[in-house]
């Protein structure tokens, strides 16, 4: 058994990515559930004229999303669907148990595939990080957009965003600064056939070592217009974009989003697309 001198000897030889949670890195990185939880609640009680109380968030990873839910009021309740039980197994023990005992029980994670899972009718079904993209066939998507509808109760709604642009179709690298360490957006490779798009997350620290493809997406490009005529083909009634408006200091995206059929021809732009039944 080695002594404590020599174990933190080792430890002090760890690289900073080595030390690292990727999980954690993900949540600060590419999450901000603060402001997609404003987007979702102002827009439901701006639709229906009432509080929902029921979230389903499908693909949930580390339920991050969900927690901010249920913190929000007493009266919310999420629910948590995602076929990675180890990622699911992080969440639990890493934002779960951070919250208060009434707010863990208003919190269920189901480890189940999203075409298969069954729960009791929600409120508003959640597919953010544009996860649902994993679906590559119209007839895939247009099946999950189904059942996503006949899941929701009435007045439901299906929220989801997406992203697109010129830089989409690109081969690309984007770095961004974060406290402690470099988030980098890779998209490997895009097929303008298939609409076939490989990409990958990585992390770089200040001790030049890094974690390479921490997380790998295989994803099919979606357009806006293919989105919204798969979910009326579904079912839904109507399928609406929220552009998000821009920051005439910095000319950038400035976080506020509004219903829009007209968008620009911009270099990369987020969406939320909102579904009602």
């Amino acid at each position: 058994m080695p002594s404590p001198s020599k174990t933190q000897a080792k430890k002090k030889r760890l690289t900073m990515a080595e030390r690292a949670d990727r999980h954690a890195l993900y949540q600060d990185a590419v999450q901000c559930v603060e402001a997609e939880i404003d987007f979702v609640d102002d827009t439901y009680f701006a639709l229906r004229g009432r509080r929902a109380r029921l979230l389903r968030e499908d693909f949930c990873g580390t339920a991050n999303t969900s927690c901010e839910w249920v913190r929000r009021r007493k009266t919310n309740r999420a629910i948590g669907v995602d076929i990675d039980a180890e990622t699911q197994k992080w969440g639990r023990r890493n934002n779960v148990a951070k919250l208060d005992a009434g707010a863990r029980q208003r919190v269920r994670l189901v480890d189940a595939d999203v075409m298969k899972v069954r729960c009791e009718p929600v409120d508003i079904v959640l597919a953010m990080n544009f996860s649902y993209w994993l679906f590559k066939r119209r007839d895939q998507l247009r099946e999950y957009f189904r059942r996503v509808h006949r899941g929701l109760a009435d007045g439901g709604l299906l929220m989801l965003d997406a992203y697109g642009g010129s830089d989409a179709h690109r081969q690309l690298k984007e770095r961004k600064k974060k406290d402690g360490f470099t988030y980098v957006w890779e998209q490997e490779t895009y097929d303008p056939i298939t609409g076939d798009l490989y990409c990958h997350i990585h992390f770089r620290f200040p001790d030049k070592s890094r974690i390479k493809k921490a997380f790998t997406y295989d994803f099919r490009l979606w357009s806006l217009p293919e989105i919204r005529e798969i979910l009326l083909e579904a079912g839904f009634e109507q399928a609406t974009v929220y552009w998000e408006g821009t920051d005439e200091d910095t000319d950038e995206g400035n976080g506020e989003f509004t219903p829009s059929e007209q968008g620009e021809a911009d270099d990369a732009f987020i969406v939320y697309i909102v579904a009602e039944t």
